[in-house]
């Protein structure tokens, strides 16, 4: 109503003081009609958004510093989906709701010092606070709601009136490094999926056909040509698939079915390592394999995915098949319900096409974006019958691929290399081989060796495509004992002048203990406990506690607005004994708090993880789960 309208611009206007009230109501009344939200576009910066070197932000301490380093790297066009809206990925994923906010935090930020936090309510810089040398310098919450208003209508109310806001995962915490994150965890993904569901270590001559090409999805080309196979990949947006191409992480594009199906045969048939983008609709190219598999009998698809943001379906994440890009987007703000109606419809479709080839050898997983969420709510046939409610037709490539990884401890950890030398990131390259060859040679579990040879591959393999967008940063798979070696390795070479300034440590929320999502991180957790949120509240205070530089806690993420609560942290290294010894503590808690919590539901690969963990550090006590055995005694013991 009005009386929203009102507030909103009320909301922003408390910025300013009140002599340019009256000529800045106007201005963000017409930002608010337009767009459903003030962004107070006039206040955006005019100098070049990207990572400078730490040495060039006016701050007292260089923690700050390498905060502001790491905003400005979200905010970079070349990294942001949206950066004038503010938005880093996922389609709505801010670093802050308005630019005044910018502006304030960056202010704070040359402001603070050793003895003061700053604190951030989504988005809103609520002010420096006193706090002892060892308490974070910031802490940050996104999206945190009373649960009976966690709905998506609520979050559009209040994201309007500009009192929340969505900051998806690495968004909202300033620790987005470009879609090489995703290009990792992608890799790993389909080298698994090969593994698991064809029986194969090469991937050469095998088709991956997805969907996406835009923010984290545009990592889906690259990485099917790390991985070796055929990746087909639909975009609509045309602006977003020549970025891609532009970037050189797209090697072919075209327009037309007949010609993608001709590429994908060749390719197919010679072997031939390729990623091709279709410009169009994916329902479209799921509906043409269908057809060649009825007329020719040949089933040309191997692997199938998903990476549209169906996580906000209606917004502007899932283009309905019916519609041209330009009319679907017109329709969006013209006839909200009917937009919504043929989504549904295309989602139907795109289901039916998958379960037909599905029915034909294709397999076929959900990417964690609310894809198989949005279709059952859209009345497809993705029903596993006899299932849980977390259980679709299809496994989420957590439950089937990725779940086992988490269990052992592995997750996306990453760093950057705040002084923005590429000599700096060869630098941390060689050290994290080194780490991770030295484990192997100690000995290490199976399954634990394969992830460290993977992941020796990946860095190779990073440097030679040119996978830097934004920040000098690296991401790569560990465990505990991994990310603690590398981390003080790391931090030595900075004390020994190796590496010239402070280096970042972080993560993707996506990890073992950063997230509890029902619908991914945690679809594989089978004791009832999926939708509980205790481990990734317990993961943000913790780190918190243990000596991370900032930590972050966000509603959604991924899967959308009220399906998951996920957190994160960021911890500078400057070559200091401290800065060693935090490390050491920070990042055990933050593996083994969530192989924990997998222990406890009954996962046997966290179980071995987390006692060969207490094993090794004697102060770790970890509650184990007696199993029942005989099953029996349940079913008799209910049926007395």
């Amino acid at each position: 109503g009005w009386w929203r309208l009102g507030l909103a611009l009320q909301n922003a206007l408390r910025y300013f003081p009140p002599e340019v009230h009256k000529e800045l109501a106007l201005e963000f009344a017409e930002e608010l009609k337009l767009y459903g939200h003030i962004y107070m576009y006039r206040f955006c910066p005019e100098i070049e958004m990207r990572a400078y070197p730490i040495e060039e932000y006016p701050c007292k301490i260089k923690s700050a510093a390498a905060i502001m380093h790491m905003i400005m790297n979200n905010l970079d066009p070349s990294v942001a989906q949206f950066p004038q809206e503010l938005v880093t990925y996922g389609g709505n994923g801010q670093v802050f709701s308005n630019w005044a906010q910018f502006w304030l935090v960056m202010h704070y930020l040359s402001e603070i010092t050793e003895e003061q936090t700053l604190v951030m309510y989504s988005g809103h810089p609520l002010g420096l606070f006193p706090s002892p040398r060892y308490a974070p310098r910031l802490i940050i919450t996104n999206g945190m709601v009373i649960p009976n208003y966690s709905s998506r209508d609520e979050y559009e109310k209040m994201f309007a009136m500009g009192v929340t806001m969505y900051g998806q995962m690495t968004a909202g915490s300033y620790c987005y490094i470009g879609p090489q994150g995703i290009v990792h965890g992608t890799v790993l993904t389909v080298l698994n999926a090969g593994r698991r569901y064809l029986g194969v270590e090469d991937l050469a001559g095998r088709v991956f056909v997805t969907s996406g090409l835009g923010g984290m999805s545009g990592a889906q080309a690259k990485a099917a040509v790390i991985a070796g196979c055929v990746g087909i990949i639909a975009e609509v947006d045309e602006a977003a698939l020549l970025k891609r191409y532009r970037q050189g992480w797209l090697m072919e594009i075209t327009d037309s079915l007949d010609h993608c199906i001709a590429r994908l045969r060749d390719a197919r048939e010679n072997k031939i390592i390729l990623s091709l983008g279709y410009h169009g609709n994916v329902v479209d190219l799921w509906e043409r394999l269908v057809y060649e598999l009825d007329t020719t009998g040949e089933q040309l698809v191997d692997l199938g995915s998903d990476q549209t943001s169906c996580h906000n379906p209606f917004s502007g994440g899932y283009y309905p098949v019916q519609l041209s890009f330009e009319e679907a987007n017109q329709l969006m703000s013209t006839n909200p319900g009917r937009f919504r109606t043929l989504v549904q419809e295309s989602l139907r479709r795109q289901v039916a096409a998958i379960n037909r080839l599905s029915d034909k050898g294709m397999f076929f997983w959900d990417y964690g974006n609310a894809f198989l969420l949005e279709a059952q709510r859209a009345g497809a046939d993705v029903e596993k019958r006899g299932a849980n409610k977390i259980e679709f037709r299809y496994p989420s490539y957590v439950q089937h691929i990725m779940g086992d990884i988490f269990s052992l401890g592995f997750g996306p950890f990453r760093w950057v290399c705040t002084s923005g030398d590429p000599q700096d990131l060869a630098t941390t390259d060689l050290i994290a081989t080194s780490v991770l060859q030295d484990a192997i040679h100690q000995g290490v579990s199976a399954s634990v060796k394969q992830q460290y040879h993977d992941n020796i591959h990946w860095i190779r393999e990073a440097g030679k495509h040119s996978l830097v967008v934004g920040s000098q940063a690296r991401i790569l798979y560990s465990d505990q004992k991994g990310r603690v070696a590398i981390a003080v390795a790391i931090n030595r070479a900075i004390a020994e002048k190796r590496i010239k300034a402070p280096v970042v440590l972080s993560r993707d929320h996506h990890d073992v203990s950063g997230t509890d999502s029902p619908y991914r991180e945690t679809s594989n957790i089978y004791d009832g406990s999926a939708f509980c949120a205790d481990m990734a509240v317990q993961n943000f205070v913790g780190d918190a506690v243990r000596g991370a530089t900032w930590v972050s806690l966000h509603n959604g993420g991924g899967v959308g607005w009220g399906e998951a609560i996920n957190g994160g942290f960021g911890l500078v290294l400057d070559g200091s004994a401290e800065a060693e010894e935090q490390a050491k503590i920070m990042l055990s808690w933050d593996v083994s708090n969530g192989v924990a919590r997998r222990c406890w539901s009954g996962n046997s690969h966290a179980y071995e993880t987390i006692c060969q963990a207490m094993e090794e550090t004697g102060k770790l006590k970890v509650t184990l789960p007696h199993t029942v055995v005989d099953e029996s005694i349940l079913e008799q013991a209910l049926h007395r």
